[in-house]
């Protein structure tokens, strides 16, 4: 299966969000499945690495607009890279080539992806799939989001995310 892990371009080699995106994609590539991440650092070089080393098939997509912000180039680690011109268009390839979607810690970037792919669950414009989002600030930040906007986020939509505590509890939720 196609896994899409979103998440920050923040951590750093040997720093601990680092070593556990590492790890997520060793576990996705010893799984049989291809990692699919937005291809530049932190946690998207991170799960590039992991699941390379592991001789997984690693896709990173990514765009020009981001590189006209931040002066980078994909990461060494993709074994395929599709490119695109905008941010926008780069989110729904993300969303689109998966058949299921992880989300590590991450800042407006990762908030802004995982939003909208849930909402294009909600509102089925996309096929039903796992969206799997791992940590702790996750369950806190959906849960009290819920609670402080009671009534605006249905059970039906909040049941559309499922929550790990770990990369391990993550990858036990993909299906077979």
């Amino acid at each position: 299966m196609k896994i899409t892990i979103f998440g920050g371009a923040s951590p750093r080699p040997g720093q601990p969000a680092y070593q556990q995106a590492e790890r997520l994609g060793t576990l996705l590539a010893r799984a049989g499945h291809i990692v699919i991440t937005g291809g530049y650092i932190g946690t998207m070089e991170a799960i590039s690495k992991g699941a390379n080393q592991a001789g997984g098939h690693v896709i990173g997509v990514t765009c020009q607009q981001i590189e006209d912000w931040r002066k980078i180039g994909p990461n060494p680690w993709l074994t395929e890279e599709h490119r695109t011109a905008t941010l926008e268009e780069r989110m729904i390839v993300l969303m689109d080539l998966a058949g299921a979607v992880m989300a590590l810690p991450g800042g407006i970037g990762t908030l802004a992806e995982l939003s909208l792919l849930w909402n294009r669950l909600d509102i089925q414009a996309t096929p039903l799939k796992p969206l799997i989002l791992i940590g702790p600030g996750w369950r806190a930040a959906i849960q009290g989001l819920a609670a402080a906007l009671d009534g605006y986020y249905l059970p039906r939509q909040l049941a559309l995310i499922q929550f790990a505590a770990t990369v391990e509890d993550a990858a036990a939720l993909l299906p077979d």
